[in-house]
């Protein structure tokens, strides 16, 4: 016959309850408080106002050659909205809610794609240089080409 003893050893085996609650709540103050702050997402939110900014200016533009309309690009400290010239709305690109005013006082204007249906873009004031910023410093720095309506990213 095989007798079991219950040894100090063999009963340390795991991880009380309580034990396991304080690691709960470590967690979760951690996860509160720590990593939101070890993680600002406002420069990730930025580059991706850049980004959209950028492709959306660039099919704004290809549509106003295809369809043969002029498409104004108006540029706000809150965003860029698209209009036909005529009036009708496209769409906008609106600045990250944690960065209410993402694009400096100057770079604010309007562009104008297929201007005259010659092809080219008119920029007001010209040359038209846009800035994403959060608030303290540029992040990044666009050109936008009079005679091409190119939005080209500045070093």
């Amino acid at each position: 016959m095989v007798e079991f003893t219950w040894s100090a050893k063999a009963r340390k085996r795991g991880f009380t309850l309580i034990e396991l609650v304080m690691v709960m709540i470590v967690v979760g103050v951690l996860a509160v408080f720590a990593v939101p702050r070890m993680l600002d997402l406002t420069s990730w939110r930025l580059r991706a106002f850049a980004d959209e900014m950028q492709s959306t200016t660039a099919a704004m533009q290809r549509l106003a050659l295809a369809q043969r309309k002029p498409v104004i690009a108006t540029f706000t400290t809150s965003g860029v909205s698209f209009a036909y010239v005529a009036g009708a709305a496209l769409g906008s690109v609106t600045c990250p809610v944690a960065v209410a005013s993402c694009l400096t006082a100057a770079s604010v204007g309007t562009a104008t794609f297929n201007a005259l249906n010659g092809g080219n873009a008119v920029t007001v004031p010209n040359p038209l240089t846009i800035s994403v910023t959060d608030g303290t410093a540029t992040q990044y720095a666009f050109a936008l080409e009079t005679d091409t309506g190119l939005m080209r990213r500045l070093p």
